[in-house]
């Protein structure tokens, strides 16, 4: 289980107060204080801690950030994000442009756990999103859901008996 308590916005230095290039938040629409528990598969808790025990954390507990232990640049994150794009996928993967943006695999996530039959509603409090937001801009992505839901169905009458 992920505990989520804000996010880190690039700006600019001319945007924040303190000359910063980042500037924290806490959750959209929520109080400063408060946190959204986000489960997690336990194949990425395990990828998660081999990386906490190998790198450790930032003196303020943040998990990823550079040399300096300052936060993580744009540039770098997607320097590092084409690198890896070319290393795993195939040509014709790349030349479709899938996961062309780190973003993209959050589209990916919720699309697979719709695809795997996750409740709408569960789906959407995991995304921290409306129901309406997520079948308007998620939804549509899925390939193959008819097949998927009859499958879901059939799994379930079986149990029944």
């Amino acid at each position: 289980m992920l505990n989520l308590s804000g996010g880190v916005v690039i700006v600019g230095k001319g945007w924040t107060d303190d000359g910063a290039v980042h500037e924290v938040h806490s959750l959209k629409r929520r109080a400063t204080t408060a946190t959204r528990p986000v489960p997690i598969p336990p194949q990425f808790v395990r990828m998660l801690r081999a990386h906490f025990e190998r790198l450790g954390t930032a003196p303020d507990g943040r998990l990823f950030r550079n040399l300096a232990d300052n936060y993580v640049d744009a540039a770098a994150y997607g320097l590092m994000w084409a690198r890896s794009r070319k290393y795993v996928l195939t040509r014709v993967e790349l030349a479709c442009g899938l996961a062309k943006r780190p973003y993209d695999l959050r589209r990916a996530g919720i699309s697979f756990r719709l695809y795997s039959g996750g409740d709408l509603a569960e789906c959407a409090r995991r995304e921290g999103q409306g129901i309406e937001v997520l079948s308007r801009h998620h939804a549509k992505f899925l390939d193959g859901v008819r097949e998927q839901a009859n499958r879901l169905i059939e799994q379930s009458m079986e149990e029944w008996g």
